[in-house]
């Protein structure tokens, strides 16, 4: 990955491998993503997993497909208790409300899952296959591809104080989910950033 230097409305985003220390291990969960940004806005996304060769493309105003086929993200209303995708940069691996935010969310969830292939972990959401995503400090290449795809899905992308994601946080905080889902996450975060369960431990 690399910055050609020029200057335009027009850009190219592209993350060849996606989960590259999962590759690296032999563990098949990775992709390989592009998105293009107009004005900084993600107008086209595409996401492909080469394992179970499905292709993930999301237009603008104009939904997601995978594998031609229209997705829409369904209310999981019904679910007890949530399935929740976690994205972090390695960066803040032992950063202490990360840390305390993360047992909370294992602690008060039915699952938890870190993929460290983060375009995987949006594009299940898109799916279906997640009751949302919480994602701690994660810029990157991955990141704007996933958002299109859950957005033109029919779900929502907003930070942790509830406010929708425009794109232009250089360091995202954020919660992705269907828009009945939003208030149960919201408050699983703030509950998770304000638990004092953890802090003792944490401070020593």
């Amino acid at each position: 990955m690399g910055d050609n230097g020029k200057v335009s409305d027009w850009i190219w985003q592209i993350d060849p491998l996606d989960g590259t220390n999962n590759f690296a291990i032999g563990l098949p969960v990775f992709s390989s993503s592009l998105v293009l940004l107009h004005k900084n806005i993600p107008v086209l996304a595409i996401i492909y997993e080469p394992i179970l060769n499905r292709l993930f493309i999301s237009n603008i105003n104009k939904g997601t497909y995978c594998n031609e086929k229209s997705i829409l993200m369904e209310d999981t209303e019904k679910r007890k208790k949530l399935t929740v995708g976690w994205i972090q940069s390695h960066e803040v691996q032992n950063d202490q409300n990360a840390v305390k935010l993360r047992q909370h969310i294992d602690l008060n969830c039915k699952r938890m899952i870190r993929l460290w292939a983060p375009t995987i972990q949006w594009c299940m959401l898109a799916k279906g296959d997640l009751d949302g995503i919480i994602l701690y400090n994660s810029p990157g290449e991955d990141l704007l591809p996933g958002v299109l795809m859950v957005k033109e899905a029919g779900g929502i992308v907003i930070d942790y104080d509830g406010n929708d994601f425009t794109g232009s946080e250089k360091i995202p905080y954020l919660i992705a989910c269907h828009p009945n889902k939003k208030g149960i996450l919201l408050e699983l975060v703030n509950e998770g950033l304000h638990s004092k369960f953890y802090t003792e431990k944490l401070n020593k």
